[in-house]
């Protein structure tokens, strides 16, 4: 081949592999990595006028797990639920929480915990300035179990302030509760522990997340145990002895391939909720 076509082939080739990189980036939704003409052309020009508020937490994670957890997950997570949807942005990931498990205690430190209150009242800023940003949809989240209830009694309190000026609020609670009841329900079947916190769901889902190996979660997870999962009423044998380690459950059978599916379980049923309580609403105002 003379060396002129040559060229052209290869500067043909480099071309197409670059256009192909660029073509696979992913849409950028995260409003803390825009600038604001990039997030007012989002919302006006290309009709992203949902937000998605989604709460984290800083709180012990067993020996294993780095105490953001649930802050990483969500800051994964609520970009993968936005660009599904088509139509959102999402608003910078609160690390906050109310109850961290174990509670702040010095013998595992580094946890932060929010009254009640207080954690409604930093809600309730975030989605008045949304509101004044130009959404027309905001959408409660949380990936924490501590105030799931908190931030469904504000959604509606807030959706009965704004509705009737156009812009609604909603809670969405399928991302955390009916994900939680399904993978259960996937662990019994496949004869894998029952885990509340720290066991092989929040572990497997920051291996399938973690940049790099052992960011997230450390490999001792390999060998850690906690408490047992006791069926509801049970209380615990004062006989035997506790692990009290952070854990209840057993992170030793995670891997990122059951992360994946947790991960899939969370974005598809947020989805399916949020297209259909945005649906709802616009049925109720369609005169």
């Amino acid at each position: 081949m003379p060396r002129p076509t040559l060229t052209i082939c290869v500067f043909f080739l480099a071309s197409v592999i670059v256009l192909a990189q660029r073509a696979e980036k992913q849409e950028l939704v995260d409003i803390e990595l825009m600038t604001y003409p990039e997030i007012y052309s989002a919302i006006h020009d290309h009709g992203k006028t949902t937000v998605l508020v989604y709460n984290g937490g800083t709180e012990q994670r067993g020996p294993h797990a780095v105490l953001g957890g649930h802050t990483l997950m969500a800051h994964a997570i609520a970009p993968m639920i936005a660009r599904k949807l088509g139509n959102a942005l999402v608003a910078p990931v609160l690390p906050f929480s109310v109850n961290p498990a174990g509670g702040v205690d010095p013998k595992m430190p580094g946890g932060i915990e929010l009254s009640p209150d207080l954690f409604q009242k930093v809600n309730e800023a975030v989605v008045d300035s949304m509101v004044k940003n130009g959404f027309k949809n905001i959408v409660l989240m949380g990936d924490h179990g501590g105030g799931q209830v908190e931030l469904n009694k504000l959604a509606s309190a807030m959706d009965a302030k704004y509705g009737p000026r156009g812009t609604h609020v909603y809670f969405c609670g399928d991302v955390y509760e009916k994900s939680r009841q399904e993978f259960a329900v996937w662990l019994t079947s496949k004869r894998l522990p029952l885990s509340n916190h720290a066991g092989i769901s929040d572990t497997s889902t920051m291996l399938y997340l973690q940049p790099e190996p052992q960011q997230w979660v450390r490999s001792i997870y390999k060998t850690t145990i906690g408490d047992p999962v006791l069926p509801p009423g049970q209380q615990p044998d004062p006989n035997v002895p506790r692990v009290n380690n952070g854990v209840t459950g057993d992170p030793r059978r995670s891997t990122p391939e059951i992360g994946k599916l947790v991960v899939e379980m969370k974005v598809n049923n947020a989805v399916a909720e949020i297209n259909r309580l945005i649906g709802r609403s616009r049925v109720r105002t369609t005169p």
